[in-house]
């Protein structure tokens, strides 16, 4: 049995198992609040105003107690107005924060890197508050119709909003946010008519438009700027049916010699859904260097590239060029235990939002049926191996005669799963290491080169039919 302090950066897997204290109490009075948006809160019933009270109890003894419950109060009446719903939706969100910083708690004491400190929101420049307030209206007017209600009428309501918000880059954010809720709310018309609900993603996107709507709500720290060292860990590839992005997360060593850190680089693009598998690579290549350098095993060097107080390098190709060779595996071994992991701004305080590079080594996996275990110094940990693209050379099997991962350890369903970016296995009685993002820079692989093909293929028919279709 390997021992439970295994040391060398290797992620305790042991402390993930424990209970925490108020973790499900705090959710199920989420979950009491999102049921009572699902029949709307303009004729409350019993059971909904039971769920606004179980809310605001679950804040007292916090400053958001009173006007929670006067809120909760107004909302139960049917009464409620703007500011009542922004104080519910506050309520929400903040014990949705509560959990993610227990469960980060518990992450930081697993992995044993140190977190990095908050910084000041820098103040914004001034938006356009009748358009905040009009976004806010719309939002007000979804909750007291309800998930079960929406139609066509409800839902449209956002488009003059959102038409007017986009083009104000200060309130992009927030218009992003609502055209997506608009688009998917109009695709599950008319809410009568749906089988399931999903109460808890459309509560995380009320609210969190609601809150981003706020003046001065989406501000962030002043980006600085990162000079040193990029050491790739994985590429966490993310496909929609319109839409692909491809996140590098890695080890940042600064050229002064201070500690190292953990950043992201992320890069989306829209694209076609005929466009699948490592065909989106091409799609997402030509955007960002670093994916050349994933693809080939190389660290970069980054001079003067902005980077925000959370970790988010924001990516631009004349602040790097690739340099040596860089193992990930030898990065996961000795760079990743001594690398700080960033910290999280308020607003992005939430349970999905966890996404932590991990390293495991000396595991036994174990599939039953449709799930994997890693059995890590004798403490089971679940393997989310839905989440590995079909765009690369690492599978499913590959994770399943594993012995090393690098990974991203989340939280989904009630427990800490880990996502695997690349593993060490045995092809052959040969050793080797299996990378989601191999395929990133591109490939000689057979099955890569053929979807390459295919995807280059689907992209050249479309832009020949949109030039003829610009040509009439």
């Amino acid at each position: 049995m390997v021992p439970a302090d295994q040391g060398g950066g290797v992620m305790r897997a042991d402390l993930l198992s424990d209970p925490i204290a108020g973790l499900d109490e705090a959710l199920a009075a989420v979950d009491a609040f999102d049921q009572a948006l699902v029949a709307g809160l303009l004729r409350p019933q019993p059971a909904q105003a039971a769920g606004l009270t179980e809310l605001a109890h679950a804040v007292a003894g916090t400053p958001l107690a009173a006007r929670v419950s006067e809120a909760a109060a107004k909302a139960a009446a049917g009464a409620a107005g703007e500011d009542h719903f922004v104080a519910l939706a506050a309520a929400r969100a903040a014990l949705l924060g509560s959990v993610h910083d227990a469960l980060m708690t518990r992450v930081t004491e697993a992995t044993g890197r140190p977190r990095g400190k908050e910084t000041v929101p820098a103040t914004g420049g001034r938006q356009a508050a009748n358009l905040l307030a009009a976004a806010r209206a719309w939002l007000c007017d979804l909750a007291r119709a309800g998930w079960q209600a929406i139609d066509h009428e409800v839902v449209s309501g956002a488009a003059q909003v959102v038409s007017a918000m986009l083009p104000d880059p200060s309130l992009r954010r927030p218009a992003t946010l609502l055209d997506g809720f608009a688009a998917e709310l109009a695709a599950s018309c008319p809410g009568s008519a749906l089988e399931r609900i999903p109460a808890r993603r459309w509560g995380d996107l009320w609210s969190r438009g609601m809150l981003l709507t706020l003046p001065g709500a989406a501000d962030a720290p002043a980006p600085g700027t990162a000079t040193g060292r990029l050491l790739p860990l994985g590429v966490d590839l993310q496909e929609h049916a319109t839409a692909a992005q491809a996140q590098v997360h890695a080890v940042f060593e600064p050229a002064d010699g201070s500690a190292s850190g953990l950043v992201r680089a992320s890069v989306s693009v829209p694209k076609p859904d005929t466009v699948v598998g490592a065909g989106l690579w091409q799609l997402l290549r030509p955007h960002m260097s670093l994916l050349a350098a994933v693809g080939e095993g190389r660290s970069m060097e980054l001079t003067d590239m902005p980077v925000t107080a959370e970790g988010d390098l924001i990516w631009s190709d004349e602040h790097a060029r690739p340099s040596e060779p860089a193992d990930a595996f030898t990065t996961a071994r000795v760079a990743l235990p001594t690398a700080t992991d960033p910290a999280t701004a308020p607003l992005d305080r939430h349970p999905t939002r966890i996404a932590v590079p991990v390293f495991l080594e000396g595991y036994a996996a174990r599939k039953d049926d449709e799930t994997m275990t890693f059995t890590v110094a004798g403490h089971p940990l679940a393997v989310d191996t839905d989440r590995v693209p079909t765009a690369g050379p690492l599978t499913p099997e590959a994770v399943a005669t594993s012995n090393a991962c690098i990974g991203l350890l989340r939280w989904d369903a009630g427990t800490y799963r880990v996502q695997p970016l690349a593993v060490e296995t045995t092809v052959r009685k040969k050793p080797v290491a299996l990378h989601a993002g191999a395929w990133a820079g591109g490939t000689t692989d057979k099955v890569g080169v053929k979807a390459e093909k295919a995807a280059t293929d689907a992209v050249a028919v479309l832009r020949e039919r949109a030039g003829r279709l610009l040509r009439k």
